[in-house]
């Protein structure tokens, strides 16, 4: 499978370029687009603004704390998590661009009803990263990857869903905080868009971000220092020491993937979740999480790996697979690794 066909930088308009007139503009300029990948970005662009109203008066509209379920990776699941799945389903299931979708709150793949049409490209998301941070208003975000059906015409199967990251169509994140953002890639470039709730439109405001090749930030939940390798531990022992190259890091940790690695990608460093000592397995999810964030990091020019290979190789396995993450400025990933060799 190919990536798409780099088509350079979509020319601003002097009113300021909205999301969807970047999708249109790249649409026609790719003769054998036929509007089904615009038609499905745009109904996540409505989820997404859908998701962050609701965020952004959760404490009015009765939908803070806990649902009293649990999800398939064992934890709590949050009225808004809640929310936000199901406003991703119903918008996406009935617009015909999809075959399947996984989801980090659903166990088993989520099939389109018979009654819609079965399109060409699976999406899988993570309708609200960072669910710890809902009730103190910290900052939390929503995760998505996209890509082509693998299956003849028809309903979608688990071979669809279970895709190298190295064969993303497109990957993004949205982040609902001071401001709502929503950043995405084709492979070529990574750019960014914030919402502008008067209007009602995403508007360009980072186009082509590049993460730096070293930052001066390390983000790591360091409560976790005595499950770690003594590699890591020797690592982390390292980068906040100052030496005759550099200043000692500074830590930063929201405790949000989304969030940790929007700062990591506008102002380089790292963001690292290891794997535990005893179990040897990370925490984050291949297919939700980490393969879409890799997939961004690397086209804005960073280096994502599980400690030993680059995480948009890694063929997944099953749908709530979970993996080590390293990634952020190629310099401090190249660093950390070789920790982890010795």
């Amino acid at each position: 499978m190919t990536r798409p066909v780099s088509i350079g930088p979509v020319p601003e308009s002097p009113i300021g370029t909205t999301l969807e007139r970047h999708l249109l503009d790249r649409q026609r300029r790719m003769p054998e687009a036929t509007g089904d990948f615009t038609g499905l970005f745009q109904q996540i662009m409505l989820a997404a603004k859908i998701i962050a109203s609701r965020v952004s008066k959760a404490g009015l509209s009765g939908i803070l704390g806990r649902t009293g379920t649990t999800n398939i990776q064992g934890e709590q699941v949050m009225k808004l998590d809640e929310f936000a799945n199901r406003t991703i389903v119903q918008i996406v299931e009935a617009g015909g661009h999809v075959c399947v979708m996984g989801s980090e709150e659903v166990e088993d793949p989520i099939t389109i009803p018979p009654e819609y049409p079965q399109g060409k490209y699976v999406l899988q998301f993570d309708p609200l990263d960072g669910s710890g941070n809902i009730d103190i208003n910290a900052s939390i975000g929503t995760i998505f990857s996209i890509h082509r059906r693998l299956t003849p015409p028809g309903r979608g199967s688990m071979e669809d869903l279970l895709q190298k990251g190295r064969d993303i169509v497109a990957a993004g994140y949205v982040i609902y905080g001071s401001s709502n953002m929503l950043v995405y890639s084709t492979g070529d470039q990574v750019d960014g868009f914030t919402y502008d709730p008067g209007v009602g439109e995403f508007f360009l405001s980072h186009p082509n971000i590049r993460i730096p090749e070293r930052g001066s930030i390390y983000s790591i939940n360091e409560g976790n220092y005595h499950n770690w390798s003594e590699g890591t531990q020797k690592w982390v022992d390292w980068i906040k020491t100052p030496n005759e190259e550099r200043k000692a890091y500074s830590h930063r940790y929201i405790g949000a993937m989304v969030a940790d690695l929007h700062r990591t990608l506008l102002r380089g460093g790292i963001f690292v979740y290891p794997p535990d000592v005893k179990t040897r397995k990370g925490k984050l999810r291949l297919l939700y999480e980490a393969s879409p964030m890799a997939f961004l990091v690397e086209a804005a020019g960073g280096a994502a790996s599980d400690g030993k290979a680059p995480i948009l190789d890694i063929q997944p396995r099953e749908l709530h697979q979970r993996t080590p993450v390293f990634m952020g400025s190629p310099v401090d990933v190249a660093d950390a690794l070789r920790f982890q060799e010795s």
